[in-house]
Formats: C-alpha cells, structure tokens, sequence
C-alpha cells in the first residue's frame, strides 16, 4: 500500500528554520514526482514546492529562496528545507506524489497521493 507520513513539524520563532520529511513506502519515490502543499486555517490548500523524478524542483514565489526541497533516495525520503520562517508560512504541511511527473513539476499540479500532514507554527 502506497504511503506517505510527513514529520518535522513544531512551533518555530520567526527567523527559524525546520526541516520537514515525507517518508515513503510501498513505491519507490524516485519514480514519482513529490509535491509539498500548506493549508492555514481559513484559506485554500497551496502548493508550495516540488521535485519531479528528473530532479526538477519549483518553488511557489511566496517561498523561493527560502525553502529547498531535496532527496534521500536510500531513505526513500524527500525533504522540506525551510529558513527565514515567517508567520505566514504557518499552516499544516503535506506532502503528495504523483508518477506522471517525470521531466518536470509545478507545486500547482494535481497530485494523486497524499500524507495526512505535519503542523507548522511560526510565532514569537
């Protein structure tokens, strides 16, 4: 069974950092492209980054240079970088796969599997 399960999440100061993980089982993540979404409460799913199978990555304009996304093939894991947190980037964080999303990837791009999310807070 196809599985995703996001962690890393917790209460950050603005400024901060945390790394998220989304760990995969029952495929083989290298073959599918991995997408990371946020929620807030009160507003819309947003994509925020992803890497397609290739190694592209994309990144929604509200997080480009400061989150990366990156993976550990051995681990099956693929990870969220993200520095200079601020309180809008608070939300939950999920993580989703798709294998259509080989050459290339948008955060905006519909994903078929997804995580049950890992809960962000940014607040002094």
């Amino acid at each position: 069974q196809l599985q995703l399960v996001e962690s890393g999440g917790g209460l950050v100061q603005p400024g901060g950092s945390l790394r998220l993980s989304c760990v995969a089982s029952g495929f083989d993540s290298a073959f599918y492209g991995i997408g990371w979404f946020r929620q807030a409460p009160g507003k819309e799913r947003e994509g925020v980054a992803c890497s397609s199978s290739g190694g592209t990555t994309n990144y929604a304009d509200s997080v480009k240079g400061r989150f990366t996304v990156s993976r550990e093939s051995a681990k099956n894991t693929v990870y969220l970088q993200m520095n200079s947190l601020k309180p809008e980037d608070t939300g939950v964080y999920f993580c989703a796969a798709d294998p259509r999303y080989g050459n290339t990837c948008q955060p905006s791009w519909e994903y078929s599997h997804w995580g049950q999310g890992t809960q962000v807070t940014v607040s002094s």
